[in-house]
């Protein structure tokens, strides 16, 4: 099979000829024909993550396929099934994470478990012809929802989605949505689907039209410019800056939630003395993948044409120009590989 390889930490994505591989028990194959490039990707082939220890280097986790092949003791899906494949696989059932939550499929696992199976980290990745995955971490597709719809939905949109019903939004509540790149364009179309009041937070002045046009009620540029037009009862951060979270912290009401739904991995979220969160009963919380009903009803939405991903189209043979596009934010807003 095709496969984009990583020769090394730093070096540019290769497409070569690999072995395909072989559904094990538990498993089924996927025949790969649309795989988003999520910023994971991007670190861990700029070597800020550690390469995953296996031979050849696949990255990638967001990938929308066939089933052509099922493994010993799979009986929940069946060859032909249009499926996603996810990020976290499997926990090792073992450990003290696993004993405490046995058979939680989350982000939680992958942080938590000491041998998590994870798609593109500790597995074979997704940027490739085909996948063998565990049939457990794979969701039925709608039918009416294209492969490469479906791809920015099994990260981007999971986690977006995720960090909306972590927030447990009420009737009438304001929401804001921090950064608008992959999981931000997503998450304000979730919120307004909802019916919720929408705000986007963007530094980037070229994204404003395309912000409205997403279906933001408002604009604005920083904290400030939230405080300004009166704060948000929600706030979804989905940019990869901390320090921008802790800016727009300013503009959450009383009794409001900060749903941490990023990663920074230049460091972490500081909120100074004058955000007093004890006296406004507000509170933060993180968010993932938090569970493939959310998955589900993420991929539903977008079925039903309420939410719509903004992709950039790539064949397999420029599999390396979407990384090096979505390295540079060059995109808008999420890179999906034809395979």
């Amino acid at each position: 099979m095709k496969a984009a390889v990583v020769p090394g930490p730093g070096v540019r994505w290769e497409l070569r000829d690999v072995p395909d591989p072989e559904p094990g028990p538990g498993q089924v194959l996927v025949k790969v024909h649309a795989c988003g490039v999520c910023h994971n990707d991007v670190w861990l082939t700029n070597g800020v993550y550690n390469l995953p220890g296996i031979d050849p280097v696949i990255v990638g986790h967001e990938a929308a396929g066939e089933v052509v092949a099922v493994g010993a003791g799979v009986t929940a899906r069946q060859v032909g099934d249009r499926v996603g494949t996810t990020w976290i696989q499997a926990g090792c059932g073992r450990c003290d994470f696993c004993r405490k939550n046995p058979g939680l499929l989350t982000g939680r696992t992958g942080m938590n478990c000491t041998k998590p199976v994870m798609t593109g980290m500790t597995a074979q990745g997704a940027h490739a012809e085909l996948i063998a995955v565990t049939a457990q971490s794979t969701v039925l597709l709608p039918d009416a929802l294209s492969y490469e719809h479906a791809a920015p939905v099994l990260c981007a949109g999971y986690t977006s989605w995720s960090a909306l019903r972590a927030a447990e939004p009420q009737p009438l509540d304001r929401v804001a949505v921090v950064g608008i790149g992959g999981l931000g364009h997503l998450a304000v179309q979730f919120a307004k689907a909802c019916g919720f009041e929408t705000v986007a937070v963007t530094r980037s002045p070229d994204k404003t039209a395309a912000a409205r046009e997403l279906g933001a009620d408002l604009v604005v540029s920083d904290g400030a410019g939230l405080v300004a037009a009166g704060g948000a009862d929600v706030i979804l951060v989905t940019g990869l800056s901390q320090e921008t979270a802790a800016d727009a912290l300013a503009g959450l009401r009383p009794g409001g939630r900060m749903v941490l739904a990023n990663i920074d991995v230049s460091g972490g979220l500081k909120i100074g003395p004058e955000r007093l969160l004890w006296a406004n009963g507000q509170r933060i919380l993180g968010a993932g993948h938090d569970g493939l009903h959310l998955l589900t009803e993420a991929l539903n939405l977008v079925a039903s044409g309420r939410v719509t991903p903004r992709t950039e189209l790539f064949p397999m043979q420029r599999v390396a120009e979407a990384l090096d596009r979505a390295a540079k934010g060059d995109v808008r807003f999420r890179a999906v590989v034809q395979y």
